[in-house]
């Protein structure tokens, strides 16, 4: 997101962005689809906690993006291995397990990320909102949280797809991994003044 202002809820544990971007169009899935009204900017997305009533659309977001992005650099048994993985039932169990936190576009989820202990998990966005700073503001609450905690390194598993994006925020190679034919890279970034 271009131009993005910060402002935190009276609650607290909102925390809303404004940026400004292009119109795009959306995929016919309900629970992701906007009007090209509703995705006319200034477009406000909100970090919060996941709840578990969230679970579903978690769900949808990483299965789409699975299907969607992730399947350029994957085959299709090894994505669809992994969206067994993400079920509602799965996902509502990670957020009992770990730190869940979801972004929101008009009340609407459209990303996901995890902290479960040191490690950053489930980092997913809807497609038809990818490369518009949303991962970026849950990677900056994952480290805001990371921080409070007194947490001095991250460690995460990256696919092949999002290797990049983790790189642009810091995160250097340590490893490749194999799970079959799966191959992701851990990667690890320290954090500067932990508090």
């Amino acid at each position: 997101m271009n131009a993005r202002n910060q402002a935190s809820s009276a609650a607290g544990d909102t925390k809303t962005w404004r940026g400004t971007a292009a119109v795009w169009d959306c995929n016919s899935e309900r629970s992701l689809c906007f009007s090209r009204r509703e995705l006319e900017w200034p477009m406000e997305c909100t970090i919060r906690p996941a709840l578990e009533d969230d679970a579903a659309h978690i769900s949808a977001v990483i299965v789409r993006a699975l299907r969607e992005t992730n399947a350029k650099d994957y085959p299709n048994e090894v994505i669809e291995r992994i969206v067994r993985g993400f079920s509602p039932d799965a996902v509502r169990q990670l957020i009992g397990q770990r730190t869940v936190f979801v972004a929101t576009i008009r009340s609407r989820i459209v990303g996901t990320a995890s902290l479960d202990g040191s490690v950053v998990r489930t980092v997913f966005v809807a497609p038809h909102v990818q490369a518009r700073g949303i991962g970026k503001l849950l990677m900056a609450e994952i480290e805001r949280t990371a921080r409070e905690r007194n947490i001095p390194s991250l460690t995460l598993s990256s696919s092949i797809t999002a290797e990049t994006f983790y790189a642009g925020l810091g995160f250097r190679a340590a490893r490749d991994s194999y799970h079959g034919d799966e191959r992701t890279i851990v990667m690890e970034r320290l954090l500067d003044g932990s508090s």
